[in-house]
């Protein structure tokens, strides 16, 4: 038979798969963690920002974060009861769906400016000044109006006083007790 002249694709990547070998080390470490620690919290995440995750993961050093394939993590917990590493972590694995996260953890469920940020405010077009080593507003000031086109400044501002454009949420969706192996009714 002559060979065939179609195209074919070839992949020009030096990546190497996975495999068997990276899945099971992560299906262990999920198992150690369901041992380890108390508590496993299912997650969602809505506008997920790096730097916001990074800290969170910060202020839960003491805890374990992870996200991972679903399938994955239901292979680990167990998809059934007759499959499950622990008591009710069948009913876990059923609620994994979407977006989530794992969050293995043995925990239970007014601002200032500093003066040295005075000059910064100044320089973004706020009327302050330093008093008594407390920066005050001279007068009202309208930082933007609803609809309009927001400039670098103005958003800068917006950042300093808390208020920003995509608002990073972080939802509970599902909790797993150790020491009982139940489920709360609602989950949480």
């Amino acid at each position: 038979m002559p060979k065939s002249k179609r195209d074919k694709k070839v992949s020009l990547t030096k990546t190497a798969k996975k495999g068997l070998e990276l899945k099971q080390n992560l299906i262990e470490e999920l198992r150690k963690c369901v041992d380890t620690y108390k508590y496993l919290f299912i997650f969602s995440v809505a506008n997920m920002r790096n730097s916001k995750l990074k800290d969170i993961r910060n202020a839960w050093k003491h805890s374990q974060m992870f996200f991972n394939k679903n399938k994955l993590v239901m292979v680990a917990l167990g998809r059934s009861p007759s499959e499950e590493y622990k008591d009710n972590l069948h009913q876990v694995s059923k609620k994994l769906r979407g977006e989530v996260g794992l969050l293995f953890t043995n925990c239970k469920k007014e601002e200032q400016f500093p003066h040295s940020m005075e000059p910064q405010l100044r320089q973004l077009g706020l009327p302050t000044a330093l008093k008594k080593g407390v920066v005050t507003l001279l007068s009202d000031y309208e930082v933007c109006k609803e609809g309009d086109v927001l400039t670098p400044e103005q958003a800068s501002v917006l950042k300093l006083f808390g208020y920003e454009m995509a608002e990073f949420k972080v939802t509970i969706k599902y909790m797993w007790d150790a020491q009982s192996g139940k489920v709360p009714a609602d989950g949480r």
